[in-house]
């Protein structure tokens, strides 16, 4: 089924002004551009056959932030799945040579830190630090409570704080004084 025309003008309207901000909300979960790309032409092809359907969704964003965070899931899955038969198992793909240099030092500890979180920690902190929604925007994209926001990204954020102290206690050197 063709989407009508108002429908399909309001869903060229949002991909025009969204489809950026939704491939790197991707690009944070998955730790990869263009597969990022990839889910999100998905949503928005998906979106665009069903058509009149439209119209039944009050606001078209919450919906694509959750379709994109489910599909970046399904990719995430299917990574893992190869990973076993490969037997390797990589939660991050690595960095592109002229990604790694444009990243800070710190921000790559913070990036490989969060890659090591539990899917549903990962999401919750870069849905709310990165995508900047608040915790009822979360709540309705991820399909879980206000209170389980929380709760998730207080325990990713501990989570997060020790690991990067353990990545302090590796760069110092032996014999050298921190508070210099």
């Amino acid at each position: 089924m063709k989407p009508s025309g108002s429908a399909a003008e309001s869903l060229a309207e949002v991909f025009r002004c969204r489809r950026c901000e939704l491939v790197r909300l991707g690009a944070f979960i998955l730790g990869d551009r263009s597969a990022a790309e990839d889910v999100v032409q998905e949503v928005f092809l998906r979106v665009h056959q069903r058509g009149g359907r439209l119209a039944d969704l009050d606001d078209l964003l919450p919906y694509l932030r959750g379709a994109v965070v489910n599909g970046c899931r399904s990719v995430l899955r299917r990574r893992l799945l190869i990973g076993r038969h490969a037997g390797q198992d990589q939660p991050c793909p690595p960095l592109s040579a002229e990604e790694a240099m444009l990243l800070s030092e710190d921000r790559r500890q913070v990036l490989a830190a969060l890659a090591r979180l539990p899917a549903r920690r990962h999401e919750v902190l870069v849905l709310r630090y990165y995508a900047g929604l608040s915790e009822a925007e979360i709540a309705v994209t991820l399909g879980i409570s206000a209170g389980t926001v929380k709760s998730t990204a207080a325990r990713g954020l501990a989570a997060l704080a020790v690991v990067a102290g353990a990545a302090s206690e590796c760069l110092r050197r032996p014999g050298s004084d921190p508070d210099r």
